[in-house]
């Protein structure tokens, strides 16, 4: 979430189809991609019966369906795996006075609400999302038993996590099957999801500390990842994390020169992926922000831009609305291409994509 300008404004109490007449680079203009608002219901729970009637939404049907490496590449730069712990405050019947829950969700800006419908439908229907129009957030929740250990860990195992959320993954597998079997309804089921909690994203919260002494912290998994295994997961990867814009600076001739800029952060403990990445893409730097802990790939050579990475988004697309900053991205690429970058009249109308693009995007 934070600044990334590629996630955008939710039309509230409306439905509305925005088509996108955008161009490849080095293609003829195309209509790949379409984005939806969302019904006035805050809360998705069946796509299917949601659709129902709703002509509007038609372009869920014209969509491609989301291919299985794209949604585990998506689900590395924005899921999340989750194991909640709290005390019985609501007279639930429970021995032990603590309550557990597993859940999966993603959360994207508002105005990507079409990707995570395409999500949902992926998983066929299960889950539900929640639109928040205060923090402008959208979020798909996947929380019954049955569809995680049924329908979302058998996707993972099959295509597996690259990043190191996969560790949390395994970890959140285990705790799962805890629960399945209603071990977790015992003090000592409970005392084990404790000590796996303690290994899964930023650990355990004050209180349970307060209340749990006896912790012995699991081992968390090592993740070695040593190559990337499909071009889908990079699209899906890329349309989490992914930022496409332009980087100006002065120049002799017009008074300001045009560089292109393609960036993917993702947490420092991630580099060895990055790197990766970065040796795959043929191109790259790699800084790291000591104090956000998040490091980005920068590529600006305009030779590896053109040759692998605008070639590779046009057979493995983007989605969600960093397709659109795609498509305006390629427009720049096409004027520098033609030299018109070099001219008065070519820069303007560079700086006037630029600023219809990413947060400057309006809907």
């Amino acid at each position: 979430m934070g600044n990334r300008g590629s996630k955008s404004a939710f039309v509230s109490r409306t439905v509305k189809e925005q088509r996108v007449d955008g161009s490849y680079f080095g293609y003829t203009p195309k209509l790949r991609n379409t984005l939806m608002g969302c019904e006035s219901s805050y809360q998705i729970k069946i796509l299917s019966k949601q659709l129902k009637n709703q002509r509007t939404f038609s372009t869920v049907n014209i969509q491609p369906k989301l291919k299985p490496w794209f949604v585990t590449g998506l689900s590395d730069a924005e899921s999340s795996f989750i194991i909640r712990i709290s005390k019985n405050t609501q007279n639930k019947r429970t021995k032990i006075g603590w309550i557990v829950s597993s859940n999966f969700q993603i959360t994207l800006h508002q105005r990507d609400i079409s990707l995570l419908l395409m999500l949902q439908q992926f998983f066929g229907g299960i889950g539900k999302i929640n639109i928040d129009p205060k923090h402008e957030s959208s979020k798909y929740t996947i929380i019954k038993l049955n569809d995680l250990k049924f329908v979302l860990i058998p996707h993972f195992e099959k295509y597996p996590l690259l990043t190191h959320k996969y560790a949390d993954f395994c970890l959140f597998q285990r705790v799962v099957e805890i629960i399945s079997n209603k071990i977790h309804l015992s003090m000592e089921g409970l005392q084990k999801i404790i000590n796996i909690k303690a290994a899964m994203n930023k650990g355990l919260s004050n209180e349970l500390k307060s209340n749990f002494f006896n912790i012995n912290i699991v081992d968390r998994p090592l993740i070695l990842t040593t190559k990337i295994v499909d071009n889908n997961w990079i699209a899906g990867f890329v349309s989490g994390e992914g930022n496409f814009d332009t980087n100006n600076s002065k120049s002799h001739k017009t008074g300001y020169q045009v560089q292109l800029r393609f960036r993917v952060s993702q947490n420092e403990r991630d580099i060895q992926l990055m790197k990766l990445l970065m040796k795959y893409l043929g191109s790259g730097t790699i800084e790291i922000n000591k104090k956000t802990s998040v490091l980005s790939l920068t590529i600006t050579k305009i030779s590896i831009i053109t040759k692998i990475i605008i070639p590779l988004f046009n057979k493995y697309p983007l989605l969600g609305v960093k397709y659109l900053d795609y498509l305006d991205w390629c427009k720049i690429a096409n004027l520098m291409i033609e030299g018109k970058h070099l001219t008065n009249e070519g820069l303007n109308l560079i700086k006037e994509i630029k600023s219809g693009m990413n947060t400057g995007r309006k809907f």
